[in-house]
């Protein structure tokens, strides 16, 4: 297993378990079998709508053995919703009580988008904070508390470009140690890993499959898929393993951490062994040339409300 280490020295797996859209019900089960199988790092957001499920998991897990709490590392994400400074305190301490843990080893800002206290997902301008009301500088501030008071060992961010970042390195005290985005093949975004790494701000990959189980109102007509690219499966072929397999390796070969989501313990399993594979300047080289380019997860959900405050250059790179 590869490892990303914190300057303090934390470490954290490179290859995680992924939380999002796993029902209540399921996500239970599969965290034990994560933990069982051999991961030591768990994905986790407020918005997911199933922390109390993975925390009633990991407290099992510690009851009985299985791990200790500090060889786990739990990751979760403040919500848009929480993004005045007074409020990052109570999204915190809401997913620490659902996860049931006295820590968390990293808290994310999960997009830069902020919402009135009272809105979970926005269906007019109204239901907006705009920048004015709620600057990415003071939740950040409300972030940096957090880890100042040792609640949260690192700190960092989700879904943020390049001037995103700079907005907050203009002003911070602590600096972001990640940005979490979506990365695959088709959306490889070179630019934004180099300007991260050019800052010390580590870089995990969500929807490294595809997503193709995210929901409905996320899809379109014309959407390509991933896992379906013929170069993915040669070089599956070549190796011996399946196509996911491929691509999370491939994400592993970049120094980048991936949280592959699974409910089925085979495939938990199998994404994991995704670590031992060896991909050559090959298979990179044909898997980061595709003429295919697509983002899945376009954040419409924010910019195209009527009256949002927010366009898609306040998430996505110019292209």
């Amino acid at each position: 297993m590869k490892y990303i280490t914190f300057e303090n020295g934390d470490k954290l797996p490179m290859l995680g378990l992924g939380t999002w859209k796993s029902a209540p019900g399921e996500v239970y089960q599969a965290v034990l079998w994560a933990l069982e199988a051999g991961y030591r790092h768990i994905d986790c957001a407020a918005v997911y709508k199933n922390e109390k499920e993975v925390g009633d998991a990991l407290t099992k897990a510690f009851k009985d053995g299985l791990v200790k709490r500090e060889d786990v590392f739990v990751t979760s994400k403040l919500w848009n919703n929480a993004h005045e400074r007074d409020q990052v305190q109570v999204g915190f301490s809401q997913t620490l009580a659902d996860l049931q843990l006295e820590y968390l080893d990293l808290y994310l800002i999960h997009w830069p988008v902020a919402l009135k206290s009272h809105v979970m997902f926005p269906e007019k301008g109204a239901d907006f904070l705009d920048h004015a009301a709620a600057p990415l500088s003071e939740t950040w501030a409300g972030m940096e508390a957090l880890k100042k008071e040792g609640k949260v060992r690192h700190i960092g961010v989700s879904n943020f470009n390049q001037s995103k970042l700079e907005e907050i390195l203009a002003s911070c005290e602590i600096k972001p140690e990640m940005n979490q985005i979506e990365l695959h093949p088709y959306l490889p975004q070179q630019k934004l890993v180099s300007f991260c790494r050019s800052h010390q701000i580590n870089v995990t990959a969500y929807s490294p499959l595809g997503s193709a189980d995210r929901p409905s109102a996320r899809k379109k007509a014309n959407d390509p898929v991933l896992m379906q690219e013929q170069v993915f499966q040669e070089i599956a072929d070549k190796h011996g393993k399946t196509v996911a397999q491929i691509l999370i390796a491939w994400s592993l070969h970049r120094d980048v951490a991936v949280i592959p989501k699974s409910v089925n313990k085979d495939r938990i399993i199998q994404n994991l062994e995704s670590a031992d594979i060896r991909l050559d300047g090959s298979d990179m080289e044909a898997m980061s040339n595709l003429k295919t380019k697509h983002r899945y997860i376009d954040g419409t959900f924010f910019t195209e409300v009527p009256g949002s405050p927010y366009g898609q250059s306040d998430l996505w790179e110019k292209a």
